[in-house]
């Protein structure tokens, strides 16, 4: 199918200043049993193709589902009409972008694939995980479930480019929620499939899915037994699996470059970032390094090249706690004069590529967890995010975690519930007081970060260490 549309594209390739072409199909099935009850298998396959024409210093676009040679050309004949509009309204010359016509490749490193299990042999394997998790009659909702995203696609140009690339993604979970009657409290393996990866079975291996139900259960029979976690301003150190949600939305958000040129402001806000502090803004302590890193095999959001065809490199947005590069694609990068990463990325054939987060990955440093918490005077340790607020310019924010641990005197202390932190991105950052080695560093993932008009939600990546930091407001509460 994807030779045949290639080779229906080259005969229908118009005469314009661009033109291309991006083919997806996308295969997500879900299975998923909740208190010990199997859910109906879900499977869906999605097929279409994306055509962008840039022409006469306009920028056009039109999906379909037909790629025969007339649906092809009917496709592209909308996308030049829209091209042709635009450049009477635009305020950029689009044709002046260099647009790339790349060759290559890129495939997930599948050790072994995900359909070697059988659907019975899966929900064997669900029913196994969660029996696991039935360990007291406190626990009055559990669920385990399995996802598994399989995407090909094909990404052609005008000028000779094609790129195929086979993307397979794997997003287990584990939930328990535990009741005595008056306080209810849950558990999870990393929050909603914190532990997406790349990979085949492998990943549910390497995610901890044949060994964590057990864990998740007791520790929130736990948290019905712990008080509230204590306020005050204090040292916080946060997991890995609550990282993640940190450097998501006070980082990786508030660096993408159309948001901060003012194109998400009326749907998902805007940024307290702007384009004149790359370069010169300490944005954290000189401990802060945040990477973009889409080579990363086993990551939820690698991939070779991005959907305007730009090679993917791992490039420094944040180095020794100095602001650099923003999360720009090829055409914003244009229009702001900034350089910036491969991240102009699509949810689907019938969708754009916008400015996205990738792989958005908190560089390692030199203490073990042992050595963060022995820093610490008075302070708390906590994991796996639970709830999360931040304002629209994604500067202020709150967030909640699922359990914490109180630190006294360099030594873990009492288990605690409910446990919230709250500050301003940049005062918080630039208060990182430490940073974990290799040893405390989680490979996370989420499927769900949305943005755009029309609405997409993506597949992001996110590595980090645990972190220490210093001053930090700490407060209990539901």
């Amino acid at each position: 199918m994807f030779e045949k549309t290639a080779e229906r594209f080259r005969e229908c390739i118009p005469s314009v200043d661009f033109c291309s072409l991006r083919v997806v199909r996308e295969q997500t099935e879900v299975m998923a049993m909740l208190r010990g009850v199997l859910q109906p298998p879900s499977s869906r396959e999605d097929f279409g193709g994306m055509v962008t024409v840039i022409h006469g210093g306009g920028l056009g676009y039109a999906a379909t589902s037909d790629l025969s040679t007339s649906g092809l050309n009917q496709a592209i004949a909308r996308a030049k009409k829209w091209a042709e509009r635009s450049a009477l309204a635009s305020v950029y010359d689009f044709s002046s972008v260099p647009m790339p016509h790349p060759q290559g490749t890129y495939a997930s490193p599948v050790e072994q694939p995900f359909h070697d299990m059988s659907v019975s042999d899966c929900m064997a394997l669900l029913k196994t995980e969660s029996d696991k998790l039935t360990i007291d009659p406190r626990v009055v909702h559990w669920g385990v479930s399995i996802m598994y995203v399989g995407t090909d696609s094909l990404y052609l140009t005008s000028g000779g480019g094609e790129v195929f690339q086979q993307l397979r993604h794997i997003a287990p979970a584990i939930e328990a929620v535990a009741s005595d009657g008056s306080d209810t409290q849950s558990r999870t393996m990393a929050s909603l499939r914190g532990f997406s990866q790349q990979g085949g079975l492998e990943v549910l291996e390497r995610s901890g899915f044949y060994s964590d139900g057990p864990r998740i259960a007791r520790e929130a029979l736990e948290l019905l037994e712990a008080p509230q976690c204590p306020s005050g301003e204090q040292d916080l150190i946060l997991d890995a699996d609550q990282m993640m949600l940190q450097i998501h939305e006070s980082i990786g958000h508030p660096l993408e470059l159309d948001r901060i040129l003012g194109d998400e402001r009326n749907y998902a806000g805007t940024s307290f970032v702007t384009a004149d502090m790359f370069g010169e803004y300490q944005y954290g302590s000189k401990l802060l390094n945040i990477t973009f890193d889409p080579t990363l095999s086993e990551q939820f959001a690698s991939y070779g090249y991005d959907d305007d065809g730009v090679q993917a490199t791992k490039e420094y947005l944040i180095q020794d706690g100095v602001l650099v590069r923003p999360l720009g694609g090829l055409l914003s990068q244009h229009r702001a004069g900034l350089n910036g990463v491969a991240n102009s990325r699509a949810c689907s054939w019938n969708r754009p590529p916008i400015d996205r987060m990738a792989n958005i990955n908190l560089e390692e440093g030199t203490d073990s967890l042992s050595a963060l918490i022995g820093q610490v005077e008075k302070g708390v340790y906590m994991r796996t995010n639970r709830s999360w607020s931040i304002d629209d310019s994604r500067n202020k924010f709150q967030f909640g975690c699922e359990w914490g641990r109180e630190i006294v005197d360099g030594a873990l202390g009492r288990v605690v519930r409910n446990p919230n932190y709250r500050g301003i991105s940049a005062g918080f950052w630039r208060n990182l007081k430490a940073v974990g080695d290799g040893s405390t560093r989680g490979v996370m993932g989420t499927p769900y970060c949305g943005k755009g008009e029309p609405n997409q939600v993506v597949r992001v990546g996110h590595a980090s260490p645990a972190c220490l930091f210093s001053n930090v407001a700490v407060f209990g509460g539901v």
